[in-house]
This record gives C-alpha cells, sequence and structure tokens, in this order.
C-alpha cells in the first residue's frame, strides 16, 4: 500500500508540473538566458532589474508559440521604457534584432497609443491604457495562437493583433520592419536605456492544451 501510494503521489506531482504557467526565471539568477548588446539585467531581491545602456535579454532553452506568455512587472518612473519581444525566428545577434524580426510588446506608461504598454511597437495600438502607477506590479498576459497575438494587461484585453492585418508606413529607422513573424520563436526582455529601470518578478509560460 505505502509503495502505491507514493507512486499515486509522484505522478500527481508530474501532473501538476505539466499544467499551469511555468516559470522562466528562477527568482535567483539568470540560468537560461543570454544578453546581447551593452545593457544588462541583474538579479535583485528575487526580481531581473534593467541597468545600462540598450540590450536584449533572451531566454535559450527554447521557442514558444500556441500558448500565454506571462510577465509581472513594474515601472520605476512614468517614462521607464522596456520591452517583451516575441516570435523572434532565432536567437537574437543584437539588441535591434528582436525589433526588426520579432514584434516588440512595448512597456511604457507615457507612450502615445501606438507605443505605451501593450502596444506591439508601431504596429498595433492599445484599446485601453492600463497599466498601474510606478512601483505598483502589472500583470501582462500575451497570448500566441498561431498568427493572433492578442494582450491582456491587469486583466483588461488592451489588443488583439494579426499578423497579416494593415498596418502604418514605416518612417523612421528604428521603427520594426514590415512583414510577417513566424507563429513560434524565441522570447526576450528589451533594456531600453541607462535612465530606465524596470522590474520583472515573474515571467512564465503556458502552453495551451490543444
Amino acid at each position: 500500500m505505502i509503495r502505491i501510494a507514493l507512486t499515486l503521489t509522484f505522478a500527481s506531482s508530474l501532473c501538476f508540473a505539466a499544467g499551469g504557467f511555468q516559470p522562466l526565471f528562477n527568482g535567483k539568477d539568470t540560468t537560461g538566458w543570454k544578453m546581447t548588446g551593452p545593457g544588462a539585467f541583474v538579479v535583485e531581491d528575487g526580481m531581473l532589474k534593467t541597468t545600462g545602456g540598450m540590450g536584449l535579454f533572451f531566454y535559450t532553452g527554447r521557442t514558444f508559440g500556441n500558448g500565454t506568455l506571462r510577465v509581472v512587472f513594474k515601472s520605476a518612473s512614468e517614462h521607464a521604457n522596456s520591452g517583451v519581444i516575441i516570435r523572434l525566428p532565432e536567437p537574437p545577434p543584437d539588441p535591434w534584432y528582436g525589433v526588426h524580426n520579432g514584434y516588440e510588446v512595448q512597456i511604457d506608461a507615457a507612450g502615445d497609443d501606438w507605443h505605451s504598454t501593450g502596444a506591439i511597437y508601431s504596429l498595433s495600438k492599445v484599446t485601453s491604457r492600463q497599466q498601474k502607477p510606478r512601483g505598483e506590479w502589472n500583470t501582462m498576459d500575451i497570448e500566441i495562437r498561431g498568427q493572433l497575438t492578442r494582450i491582456s494587461l491587469n486583466g483588461v484585453v488592451v489588443n488583439e493583433f494579426k499578423g497579416d492585418q494593415p498596418v502604418p508606413e514605416r518612417k523612421m529607422w528604428f521603427e520594426p520592419v514590415r512583414g510577417p513573424r513566424p507563429d513560434a520563436g524565441y522570447i526576450g526582455l528589451q533594456n531600453h536605456d541607462g535612465n530606465s529601470t524596470v522590474y520583472f518578478k515573474e515571467v512564465s509560460f503556458e502552453p495551451f492544451s490543444k
């Protein structure tokens, strides 16, 4: 009976581990992540903290698609700028690669509708502003389902974008190159500049069951 009970307990723990959001950041160090560019992410009190200049901090372990990427963050100031990069076709060789070859889901409370938190940078604007004041935690869920990207901020859907829908004309070199992105790809966090401080206490992913 004891052997059977232990077997059932172990099987139950495996089922639990297979479902729900799986952490990509362990809260202790940067295992599984790599930085490109002059900026950096440091671990401080169990959180990832942006520091230095422009950079892209990406997860090396696998690509992500058909699931929900969850990022829990807070900004140190109203103008703190960062972003979540999704749908990267390959590991980025430089910090701008993510902007031009993936999608940047913006973090910036002070931006306009095309460049504020929850916007897909210069491609798809938000329908409402849901970011909490500086110093308060925000939960952003980025649903990736084929070519559909749906973004929720603090429980409210603020953006839905399909890869083939019309987008504004590209006007500046730093705006993303237009065109489709893959259904699945690498993900990353952007360190925008030395004056922007953003903290991340959770980065996790939950695949769709079907």
